[in-house]
């Protein structure tokens, strides 16, 4: 069975948000803010509005709903996700760690095509979806160490048209 035919917790959760956007101006969105709060302690006191960048924070959610352990020190920065679980192939539900100017991204693999990783995350124009982000940017993917053992390595090509990201917010 392939791991495209599992429902992998965390992917699911990340689906079932799709469409998910910030609220623009001075209001936050109560889902996105409600992230922040269930990973409590700093994190509910730093993440004071939906404009501070939340991919991070979409992942953490992703893994806290399906109660995997967060075993990173700042789970709202995007780079620290590269030590996460263990490193793994880029394929099916793996964590993708990208650089970017000031900083860096993540989210998760749904496929690729010959230049571009398709990558369903938090904070992709301001919301929750799936874009296509370089290749040339990769830093790492991972997989929850539990879980390791459903990835199975291997690359999903296929054609999409999905807006190309530069740089996430």
């Amino acid at each position: 069975m392939s791991v495209r035919e599992i429902n992998l917790p965390w992917m699911v959760t990340a689906e079932n948000n799709l469409n998910l956007k910030e609220i623009p101006g001075s209001r936050s969105n109560p889902i996105i803010m409600s992230w922040a709060e269930e990973l409590g302690g700093w994190i509910m006191d730093f993440y004071e509005n939906d404009d501070i960048p939340w991919c991070g924070l979409f992942v953490a959610h992703c893994m806290k709903d399906n109660n995997i352990d967060i075993t990173i020190k700042n789970p709202l920065s995007a780079r620290a996700w590269a030590k996460f679980g263990e490193k793994v192939k880029p394929s099916f539900g793996a964590i993708m760690v990208f650089s970017r100017k000031g900083g860096g991204h993540v989210g998760f693999y749904v496929s690729e095509d010959r230049y571009y990783y398709h990558i369903l995350g938090g904070n992709q124009s301001n919301s929750v979806n799936v874009t296509r982000v370089s290749k040339k940017r990769f830093l790492t993917a991972r997989f929850p160490t539990d879980y390791v053992h459903l990835c199975d390595n291997q690359k999903i090509v296929k054609e999409f048209d999905g807006k190309i990201s530069t740089n996430e917010e």
